[in-house]
């Protein structure tokens, strides 16, 4: 539900981070591992479902804000995630 704003004390501006500050150049992550990151949680953490789909709504935005930084690389297999991470210049 929709609330007013001076309910709230702290309005800030939204600001993302770019992908060199989140990612290692020479490695690539699942998208659970980069939403973690994201966040500043470490990538190998493990989360209850409903805390993995909040870092989720947040990653996929800021992964298509970022899209021409990122590659791509299939999964090893079918029900596996695919790995992305920073494209060479």
């Amino acid at each position: 539900m929709p609330r007013p704003r001076e309910d709230f004390e702290d309005l800030r501006a939204l600001e993302f981070r770019e992908p060199a500050e989140v990612l290692d150049a020479d490695k690539l992550y699942t998208i659970y591992e980069v939403a973690r990151l994201l966040q500043g949680v470490d990538s190998g953490e493990e989360l209850d479902v409903e805390t993995e789909n909040v870092l989720l709504d947040w990653a996929i935005p800021w992964m298509l804000k970022y899209s021409e930084a990122f590659v791509f690389a299939e999964p090893e297999s079918e029900d596996e995630p695919g790995y992305y991470g920073l494209a060479q210049e």
